[in-house]
């Protein structure tokens, strides 16, 4: 029996010690916002929140989450920097096709949630395993920043 909590929910299921979190947030739990891009931690679609730090849920293990909180992007909104990242990114159209979204929302949000005043080196520095085909990065980079204003007003 695994045991952890998913955006705040306590969560208890019995299965393989191996499985990938990945798996078991898709398949186990429907919670289907976290992406499964390469399966091998290269290209940030699957990144989660664990006890706060981004991690990729495709080389974590459900042994690697017991007793720890697990938050997604459908948990995002309960993050303070939540509402932040999703109005800046918004308005900054950050994203193209989304694939990428979750897993580059969820390392800004790990980066912010420890660090509200990140500069353009530590913003690119989340941002270094996340692949994106679309945009460029250019404007999820103005998003970040946006962001950073409006958490700074309040």
């Amino acid at each position: 029996m695994i045991r952890f909590t998913l955006n705040g929910t306590p969560v208890a299921l019995d299965i393989p010690p191996e499985r990938p979190l990945v798996r078991i947030l898709r398949d186990d739990l429907q919670a289907t916002g976290t992406k499964e891009g390469c399966s091998i931690g290269r290209c940030g679609a699957c990144i989660v929140l664990v006890d706060g730090v981004a991690m990729n849920a495709c080389l974590l293990m459900a042994w690697r989450v017991e007793g720890r909180a697990v938050t997604t992007i459908e948990g995002l909104r309960a993050l303070p920097v939540g509402a932040a990242l999703t109005e800046a990114l918004t308005q900054e159209n950050a994203f193209q096709c989304g694939y990428c979204a979750p897993g580059v929302v969820m390392a800004l949000a790990g980066l912010l949630s420890h660090n509200r005043s990140p500069d353009d080196t530590a913003l690119t520095e989340a941002l270094t395993g996340n692949l994106c085909r679309c945009t460029g990065y250019h404007s999820i980079l103005r998003g970040a920043r946006r962001a950073v204003t409006l958490l700074d007003k309040g």
